[in-house]
């Protein structure tokens, strides 16, 4: 049973994700959003650990003390912050490790990933602040995105709550990805 549920789950947010992709013009990334899940790597570790109410890798790490398939997924989605961590070269840096700056196009895959989670797992709860509210919640504890793109995301997440989707997707085309330059 858990099998048709996690593949019924992982498809409604690939096909979340793609559409906002392919609304803001990242065709191919629409496309592309996620393949990794359906590897066995991940895909049978969301079998064993579905719940339909939160990622299965939660589960996992939670009672592995880790995720191997987080790990395998984070390190093949450029959409996700956490493949963007690199050896810093700044001096300063305290933990020899720091977040690069992610191009604009995964932000915006991020951002729609992140949307498209909180529709899957909070059903009818969902409302556009929910992405943001998850957001805020989280932001302390991820210290090393970068700086630019932690601004970047609190900004679009916030457009979304405030705006809505279409007036936010329409942003991310036309001036975020569209070249314009401008500082966030």
């Amino acid at each position: 049973m858990n099998i048709l549920c996690h593949l019924k789950t992982i498809t409604k947010h690939h096909n979340l994700v793609m559409s906002y992709c392919i609304r803001a013009g990242l065709i191919r990334q629409g496309l592309m959003h996620d393949l990794s899940k359906l590897s066995p790597e991940e895909f049978l570790v969301g079998i064993r650990y579905y719940q339909g109410t939160r990622s299965p890798n939660n589960a996992e790490r939670e009672k592995e003390g880790k995720s191997n398939a987080w790990l395998h997924h984070k390190g093949r989605n450029k959409h996700h912050y956490e493949y963007w961590i690199d050896y810093s070269l700044d001096p300063d840096c305290k933990t020899g490790i720091a977040g690069m700056q992610m191009p604009r196009r995964y932000v915006a895959e991020m951002i729609f990933d992140r949307v498209s989670a909180s529709r899957v797992y909070e059903g009818d709860g969902y409302t556009d602040a929910s992405p943001l509210k998850y957001f805020l919640g989280n932001k302390e504890k991820c210290w090393f995105i970068n700086d630019t793109t932690k601004r970047q995301m609190e900004f679009l997440l916030t457009m979304w709550a405030e705006e809505g989707e279409e007036y936010t997707i329409a942003y991310i085309r036309e001036i975020f990805l569209g070249g314009k330059n401008i500082k966030l």
